[in-house]
């Protein structure tokens, strides 16, 4: 009788570890589950994509102060990709700064502003193929008798202002020798800075350059006289995810070839920056 009891002593304490186990492992196995698992199966059975956007990006993704709406070529793709997956469509606001750490924690899925690609997002971001590329342009005013054109801007007592976390603050930093570089951060602006003199020109590229040639008639564009540094844009996202990937390559090749995007690029006004 001893026996028996001390057998069944022992059967009901190992029923109960195993029961205690199960339970602590079911949660982490769920856990590992949910974190193999590529954004494209999140997106869908969540039914909603989280487009990272820039809203201050003119012709890209901008906020139009006159009516709070946004508009420009990614705010009318990302509503194609969304339509096309068919889920509903969440904007996160972000910036060129933000970029990496809002993909990396998952704040979005995806991050559609004409992101360049530069050697140090790519190494801890994916990128599609490109849909979109730039120069550099230099923006400076139709009164400023410093800088008349791109030779001038490397010279002794130049000031030349860049926005914080655009390609083009190292791409610049390199570029000059002899010019003063001004990194310009919110709440702070490229265009206060030069309109109240404190820079001399400030460096921009096509998309945004297009927004001071159509509304402001004191801006005057400053191109290269040959290409100097042309970047390819594209969308980008969060390392390791293979799937998505190659769902959005999918999605840049289709509006590439049903023209999706040299229709977006037309009425944003960006048809000669299209990468078919």
């Amino acid at each position: 009788m001893r026996k028996l009891k001390i057998t069944v002593a022992c059967v009901i304490l190992v029923s109960m570890l195993a029961s205690l186990l199960a339970f602590g492992t079911r949660p982490a196995q769920a856990q590992s589950v949910q974190a193999g698992a590529s954004t494209l199966e999140r997106v869908r059975s969540s039914g909603k994509l989280r487009v990272c956007i820039w809203p201050d990006y003119y012709g890209i993704t901008y906020r139009n102060p006159r009516n709070d709406k946004l508009e420009g070529i990614d705010i009318e793709l990302s509503a194609e990709l969304a339509r096309d997956l068919k889920v509903k469509l969440q904007y996160v606001e972000s910036s060129f700064p933000q970029l990496v750490e809002d993909l990396k924690s998952e704040r979005c899925d995806v991050a559609m502003f004409a992101v360049g690609m530069l050697p140090q997002r790519k190494a801890v971001l994916d990128f599609t193929q490109p849909y979109l590329q730039s120069d550099i342009y230099a923006v400076t005013t139709r009164a400023n008798r410093v800088v008349r054109q791109w030779s001038d801007l490397d010279k002794p007592g130049v000031v030349v202002a860049v926005q914080a976390g655009t390609f083009m603050e190292p791409v610049m930093a390199q570029a000059l020798k002899q010019a003063t570089l001004r990194t310009v951060k919110p709440p702070e602006t490229r265009e206060r800075e030069l309109e109240a003199g404190r820079v001399d020109a400030f460096m921009t590229d096509y998309p945004y350059s297009r927004r001071l040639l159509d509304n402001a008639d004191w801006a005057r564009l400053v191109a290269p006289p040959q290409p100097f540094f042309v970047l390819p844009y594209a969308y980008a996202i969060k390392q390791g995810d293979a799937p998505w990937l190659a769902r959005l390559n999918e999605f840049v090749a289709t509006i590439k070839r049903d023209g999706r995007l040299s229709a977006a690029a037309g009425r944003n006004g960006l048809s000669d920056i299209v990468v078919r």
